[in-house]
């Protein structure tokens, strides 16, 4: 009697744990696309020369948080647009492709504005480390295809001006 009894209290304890385990109907996330935020202008010199290579639209990459995830789940950026990021002090740096779903150039430039390394054609989703050959304090990533375009070079500068923030 005792076991039938035990018996039927487990039952009843299972039928009410599973009867308030309802099933959530599941919920479908999708969150709007990221776009670009134009914070400011970027150019593009020849070393020797000079001459204007390139001119662009920024995104500014500065917050840990946004260093960390630069440009990742973007679709496209248009050809004139970059994203520059900022850091604090002059250190070596690596990159990787991780959640990125375009080609990119990535351009390491030293605390003089001077680049001193490049990228070329780095593919989507692959998490190859992609380090500077050199302590940089900046990384400006590109379209692929870009670096070659401009004849970029080491050597060559860049000049950066931040859209005032009013």
């Amino acid at each position: 009697m005792k076991r039938a009894f035990y018996f039927l209290l487990i039952f009843a304890a299972v039928l009410f744990i599973s009867g308030s385990c309802k099933e959530e109907a599941k919920k479908s996330v999708s969150t709007a696309p990221v776009t670009f935020t134009k914070e400011g202008t970027l150019s593009v010199y020849r070393a020797e020369s000079d001459s204007l290579l390139a001119a662009l639209d920024i995104e500014i990459a500065e917050s840990d948080y946004e260093t960390q995830t630069g440009l990742m789940y973007r679709e496209s950026m248009e050809e004139n647009q970059g994203m520059l990021f900022i850091f604090p002090e002059e250190a070596y740096h690596s990159f990787y492709m991780k959640n990125t779903r375009f080609p990119l150039d990535i351009i390491y430039i030293d605390k003089d504005l001077m680049v001193t390394s490049i990228v070329k054609d780095a593919q989507p989703m692959n998490e190859a480390g992609l380090p500077s050959e050199n302590p940089v304090m900046y990384v400006l990533e590109v379209n692929a295809g870009l670096a070659d375009r401009w004849q970029l070079e080491k050597g060559d500068k860049i000049v950066f001006q931040r859209l005032n923030s009013n």
